[in-house]
């Protein structure tokens, strides 16, 4: 276990701050003593977050920031230096996805989704790179996902995206290797399994029923394995003993584990609430969905429920 202590006074930019895995990576860093750089399109939420951050005693600096807009994350870049002198770790969070059959989803969405979680996180590694490599010193870490090397069905762009980041960050530890800076300077993926998070609830979704996943994670699982990383950056980091599992599978039956991973996903969402299609918070922000937690698994249970009293009901 890293010495949490030795995040006091670091600076750490984190995207994706205004709900789930980012703002409560936000507020356990913050409570550490990590002065937080704060980032989202939600400008009215994170000088909310920043309020909560202040109010226990801690500092943080809000920054609007739409991360597919590379001129805005050089912004968010130098509005950290000019505020704290510097930046330790930056924490690439913002992560958007469409659900549906692939064809089901119009291409727009797909694009979208491919700019945000792939392009956001090519400009923020860029800035962040290049802000270490004259500073000297630096950690990035990208949160992937379990999807990086075990892909879902109904889920085709996201997972797609999130393999790229996996990619991404394995090149640039390869070039910071031969240029003889990997020893300051170190780029790491965090992989998580799914999360009961408000992103269930901002993706666009085009599969006709709420999205459900099985045996989901809660969000401190990956809070927990983020603020690991930014004391241990390098490499990859899976995210509680899911992922871990998943990776297992994947290595040693990996047509096996895509064909089941792709029945269960497709069993889950059938017992999902009927909803119509949405775009949900990709192109533009939604009020809605600003906790930790998405309240996934509590609908997931009232749905069983309702559906285990339908069938006692019919049996009667």
């Amino acid at each position: 276990m890293a010495d949490h202590e030795n995040l006091a006074g670091k600076v750490v930019v984190v995207t994706g701050a205004s709900s789930g895995i980012g703002r409560g990576t936000a507020l356990r860093l913050a409570a550490l003593g990590a002065r937080v750089v704060l980032a989202a399109r939600r400008g009215d939420v994170l000088e909310e977050v920043a309020g909560q951050i202040a109010a226990d005693g801690g500092t943080a600096l809000a920054v609007e920031t739409d991360v597919s807009d590379a001129t805005a994350v050089e912004r968010l870049g130098r509005a950290a230096v000019e505020a704290f002198g510097c930046i330790d770790v930056w924490v690439n969070d913002v992560g958007v996805g469409a659900l549906g059959l692939f064809w089901d989803v119009p291409v727009e969405d797909h694009a979208r989704v491919v700019d945000v979680n792939v392009n956001g996180v090519v400009y923020g590694m860029h800035v962040a790179l290049r802000q270490f490599r004259r500073q000297g010193w630096g950690a990035v870490l990208t949160v992937g996902s379990v999807e990086s090397e075990v892909p879902l069905a109904y889920q085709s762009s996201y997972a797609a995206s999130k393999a790229a980041v996996l990619s991404l960050g394995r090149s640039l530890a390869e070039e910071l290797r031969l240029t003889g800076e990997d020893a300051t300077i170190s780029v790491g993926t965090v992989l998580p399994w799914a999360v009961d998070t408000p992103w269930w609830e901002h993706a666009a979704n085009y599969t006709g029923h709420a999205p459900r996943m099985l045996a989901m994670d809660d969000t401190s699982v990956v809070v927990d394995a983020i603020v690991e990383a930014c004391l241990d950056p390098a490499g990859e980091h899976r995210a509680g003993g899911k992922a871990a599992v998943a990776r297992v599978s994947h290595d040693l039956f990996p047509g096996l584990t895509k064909r089941l991973s792709a029945k269960i996903i497709d069993a889950e969402l059938e017992r999902g609430s009927r909803v119509p299609d949405t775009r949900g918070a990709l192109h533009e922000p939604m009020p809605g969905g600003t906790a930790v937690d998405g309240g996934v698994r509590e609908r997931m249970r009232r749905e069983d429920a309702a559906t285990a009293a339908e069938r006692d009901a019919d049996d009667a």
